[in-house]
């Protein structure tokens, strides 16, 4: 049997000499959002551009715009207008290749280390773009699993010096994830380890024809469960039990550890509120660890999603997840 060669993907190396410039990645964007060279308006979708050419000395840093002939719409554009590259004071360089740096970073990058390794003036600005690019990697309808499918759950959080441990487990924030063998992975924060909750997550992520289900022995899952035919195997973890023949929820809980060892060594701590995108940002990158378009991918959507403001972001805080 011939072993499966994966495509290789993307490595900074290459992103950093492709884009060594503004103008490239700004070309580049153009490019993504009008492949067929035709440039077309915003707001009204009319393809009676012209291009305007900005005044010597002024202050905005692009040279040029579009500018729309509809004569009820004269609206001004470019590339990364009504995207989450819009309004930036970031150069579009420095965008790029903090998306190669969270694509290639296994355990996640903090807004701390791309701020240091990019150069980036402030915390918030780091932490901002962090999170802007997040917000590209969600994944809207996507396929439900099947196959023979790994189901846990886990507890992030809780640690606080000085508080009981009935307090603390009071603070844990609940994870499900769900992993198909030699497939996808699925990643969410809910509100608690409930049948309820569990039920939700497995119809919204598995599918019913699904051939075997396997998890640990949380009482939680066989109600969960009940409305799938397929056969329904655990590992009693109770019982150091982790492994029956082919019985196992080991794959899923890699991923779980993956996760944690990013938290504790890269992130140290994040807030309940934002936990969701963490998540995602991990789901995205482990199902396509081995596409070697992911960065174009990455790229695109940026240029597909409405720009998120940093009020948005920073509305009704919650407490940080310690650990």
């Amino acid at each position: 049997m011939s072993k499966r060669i994966h495509p290789k993907p993307v490595s900074l190396a290459e992103i950093f000499i492709k884009f060594s410039s503004d103008e490239q990645c700004f070309d580049y964007i153009e490019k993504m959002r009008w492949p067929d060279g035709v440039v077309r308006c915003t707001v009204c979708g009319n393809d009676k551009i012209v291009k305007v050419e900005r005044k010597a000395g002024s202050k905005n840093r692009r040279k040029w715009f579009y500018l729309c002939q509809e004569k009820t719409c004269h609206n001004q554009f470019s590339p990364t207008s009504g995207t989450l590259f819009a309004d930036s004071h970031l150069p579009l360089l420095t965008w790029f290749h903090a998306i190669g740096l969270m694509l290639n970073a296994k355990k996640g990058i903090s807004a701390k280390q791309l701020q240091r390794d990019l150069g980036i003036g402030g915390y918030k600005t780091a932490w901002y773009l962090n999170h802007r690019i997040r917000e590209a990697m969600g994944n809207g309808d996507i396929p439900k699993l099947g196959g023979i499918v790994e189901i846990d759950e886990t507890y992030v959080g809780g640690k606080i010096s000085g508080k009981g441990i009935s307090y603390a487990k009071k603070q844990k924030q609940v994870v499900m994830g769900a992993i198909q063998r030699g497939g996808e992975l699925r990643l969410e924060h809910v509100t608690g380890a409930t049948v309820g909750n569990f039920r939700e997550f497995i119809q919204k992520h598995v599918s019913e024809d699904v051939e075997r289900v396997m998890t640990d022995q949380h009482p939680a899952y066989p109600a969960a469960l009940a409305s799938y035919p397929a056969s329904h195997e655990t590992v009693n973890h109770i019982k150091h039990e982790y492994v029956r023949g082919d019985v196992t929820t080991n794959a899923i809980e890699s991923v779980f550890s993956l996760f944690k060892r990013g938290v504790i060594g890269q992130y140290h701590k994040l807030s309940a509120k934002h936990l969701q995108r963490y998540l995602t940002e991990f789901e995205y990158r482990f199902n396509r660890r081995n596409d070697a378009d992911v960065f174009i991918e990455t790229v695109a959507r940026l240029c597909g999603f409405k720009p998120l403001r940093f009020a948005d972001l920073t509305s009704d805080p919650e407490p940080s997840v310690p650990f």
